[in-house]
């Protein structure tokens, strides 16, 4: 069980504020529409039409996400069912619905009730027959289902939600390897190989299930954080793997230092060169190499790392961001791109649902 040191102490705040909204709907609706003010005279007109397009295009995106969904919860992309089930899901949380309130809870508690039919006996939320890659099916998973359980109000549903991140808590630290870190499959099933993707992706599950009170190993956490250490190079960015160390990976370096926060590890003194090297490679949101082809995947972690820095470093790049995010919108309210639409999407509007601050996890 997590001891001193395995995660600082950062409790989740906005229990009793969530539990209030949960009992004004008709607010609700209202509210996923809010941003922050704009400042005086011609700036706030300027900073009010900007926010009201990117208000809009998370309306047209959430809106899009609900039409799509199948009725049995999950969206039919063929590939990686179960991750882009639990990202859309995600996406649709962050506008503030619970379960049981708010405009999308239909659809989160759909998507809620598909990854849990999707539990195995081992722990595992996800199916190796159908998924080569299930490991990072079964961390987004935690992560989605342990924002839900924070505000699940229905006893049965959330001592259900419980058992099955209970499972999966114990089935990712069976699936970690040696070294402390993850690969696309379990270690047992994978030789041993672990990747920083994967990684990163189950620390992020595991502290969502943390801060829903799950129990979580702080050996394990401490094992995954020295494992991204052990992958540092240098320069300050990640290597793919612990076996195969070479060239920096701006996107893995964003992702690992993004895990690193959620972790509580802000001040260790790996972070500062990680968080340079992020700055350098990544901060004028090109689609150069330096994103690897994976121009989502990247700004989906490196905004959550910019967003912890404060708003002084935060809003103008979220300015710019948030421009380029709504420019590339299709008229239907969807987003194309690598993978699959609900993948582009879900990131999309989770970023763009960053300031809203309705998710733990995504918290400063």
């Amino acid at each position: 069980v997590v001891g001193v040191g395995a995660f600082q102490a950062i409790e989740p705040e906005n229990g009793k504020r969530m539990r209030n909204l949960q009992t004004r709907r008709d607010w609700l609706r209202t509210a996923a529409l809010l941003t922050v003010a704009g400042s005086a005279g011609s700036t706030r007109a300027a900073d009010s039409q900007r926010d009201s397009r990117w208000n809009e295009a998370v309306t047209k995106g959430l809106n899009w996400l609900s039409r799509t969904q199948s009725s049995r919860g999950q969206w039919n992309t063929q590939v990686y069912p179960t991750a882009l089930a639990a990202l859309a899901g995600t996406a649709l949380i962050s506008s503030g619905s619970t379960t049981t309130q708010g405009p999308y809870a239909r659809e989160i508690a759909r998507a809620s009730d598909y990854l849990i039919s999707k539990s195995r006996d081992n722990g595992l939320i996800g199916d190796p027959k159908t998924d080569s890659r299930y490991t990072y099916g079964h961390g987004f998973s935690m992560l989605m289902l342990s924002q839900v359980l924070g505000e699940e109000g229905l006893l049965d549903r959330r001592e259900e939600l419980v058992e099955v991140l209970t499972k999966a808590v114990e089935f990712s630290g069976s699936a970690q390897t040696a070294a402390g870190g993850w690969g696309s499959v379990s270690a047992r099933e994978g030789n041993d190989f672990d990747e920083g993707s994967t990684t990163i992706t189950q620390v992020q599950g595991l502290r969502g299930c943390r801060n829903a009170g799950i129990p979580v190993s702080g050996r394990v956490i401490e094992n995954a954080k020295e494992y991204i250490y052990g992958c540092k190079n240098p320069d300050g960015g990640i290597s793919y793997s612990s076996r195969q160390k070479g060239s920096s990976r701006p996107a893995i370096t964003a992702a690992a230092l993004a895990a690193l926060y959620t972790a509580g590890d802000y001040d260790s003194e790996h972070v500062p060169d990680m968080l340079a090297y992020t700055k350098e490679s990544l901060h004028d949101i090109s689609d150069g190499t330096r994103a690897f082809g994976h121009w989502h995947y990247t700004y989906l972690y490196y905004s959550q790392v910019v967003y912890r820095q404060g708003d002084e470093l935060w809003l103008p790049f979220r300015d710019r961001l948030y421009d380029r995010i709504v420019s590339e919108q299709r008229p239907d309210g969807y987003w194309d791109g690598q993978i699959h639409p609900v993948y582009v999407t879900a990131c999309n509007l989770i970023r763009l649902q960053l300031d809203r601050g309705y998710l733990p996890i995504y918290q400063r």
